[in-house]
């Protein structure tokens, strides 16, 4: 890792606007929220995250629930993009048992036991990597997986908690698509960062993006948090 970022306190995108948006990057060792629906462009940002961090020595860790490590290449490749060195992609699919109908009318291997096995892996691929950044795409996986609200809240402090004691710097991706209305994590994020993609009636498409909510910044960066900018 280079010296400069030994000292900062900040992990950059490489985003120009971004970074300006949020006052020089992400705060390091706290867990971020980034969410919007499908083709919003989360993945494409979680990316450019881990490059950014790739190319300044930093490990990085792609955690992909939803998308198969083949998909996260293309997507790479369409902007240019080589995601070999530095960056690893742990493809969390389920396991062989979950794909077996019979098996999954089992009692015996309940969403406790599904939930408990993906968090474990999760931590496996942590402890074999050891990256300073990781994405976690996405929420909507283990929210299913949770079953309820007060077993997701659990299982996120849980993560929080273990991240932070291994000095790494966290996104969370959420879609939005299995509960819009659920607020968990927002109070767990250190900052919420929502992504939305608007499709005019006349004109092209456009993507926009709003930090909701940034915890800990100073009044002057709360002005800023409010701002909205056009990707």
């Amino acid at each position: 890792m280079s010296a400069k970022n030994v000292q900062s306190t900040k992990a950059l995108f490489g985003i120009h606007g971004l970074d300006d948006i949020l006052l020089g990057g992400l705060r390091r060792n706290r867990l971020f929220l980034f969410e919007g629906s499908p083709g919003s462009g989360k993945t494409t940002l979680a990316l450019q995250f881990l490059l950014e961090g790739a190319q300044e020595g930093e490990k990085s860790l792609y955690i992909t629930l939803s998308e198969t490590e083949a998909e996260l290449r293309e997507v790479a490749l369409s902007h240019g993009w080589s995601l070999d060195g530095g960056i690893d992609i742990f493809e969390l699919a389920p396991p062989e048992n979950l794909l077996d109908e019979a098996q999954q009318q089992s009692l015996l291997y309940s969403s406790d036991l599904e939930l408990g096995e993906t968090t474990q892996r999760i931590f496996d691929a942590m402890e074999r990597i050891k990256p300073s950044r990781v994405v976690i795409d996405s929420l909507s996986e283990i929210r299913l997986l949770a079953q309820s609200s007060l077993r997701y809240r659990r299982q996120i402090l849980a993560l929080k908690h273990y991240f932070a004691q291994r000095n790494a710097t966290v996104l969370l991706l959420d879609d939005m698509t299995a509960d819009v209305d659920d607020k968990t994590v927002h109070s767990v994020a250190h900052a919420v960062v929502r992504l939305e993609e608007l499709i005019p009636d006349y004109g092209s498409e456009r993507r926009r993006l709003r930090v909701m909510k940034y915890r800990g910044q100073p009044h002057a960066a709360r002005l800023l948090a409010a701002a909205v900018i056009y990707i």
